[in-house]
């Protein structure tokens, strides 16, 4: 039986917070840019305008990408619970 450190179960969890946020992160800069871009070729320097189009997008991008995310963080919390004793060990 392997031991597991606890610098083990800190990479685990640093990778599945980064494979969780992605698609958040990658969705509010695409509309970020996509705003940043059209304000700029029109000449609008609405500070709304760039906010609300992103808050949307990032509400629609949770519940498409919701359910993989919490797969994510639950497989991270069963496998932390269930090595529980390898870590202690």
């Amino acid at each position: 039986m392997e031991t597991l450190t606890i610098g083990d179960a800190f990479v685990n969890a640093m990778w599945a917070i980064i494979l969780a946020s992605m698609p958040i992160l990658l969705v509010a800069m695409c509309v970020g840019l996509i705003t940043g871009i059209l304000q700029t070729a029109t000449s609008i320097q609405e500070q709304t305008l760039a906010f609300i189009p992103k808050m949307l997008a990032v509400i629609v991008s949770l519940l498409i990408f919701g359910p993989w995310m919490f797969r994510i963080v639950g497989g991270l919390a069963i496998n932390l619970f269930t090595n529980m004793h390898r870590y202690v060990g």
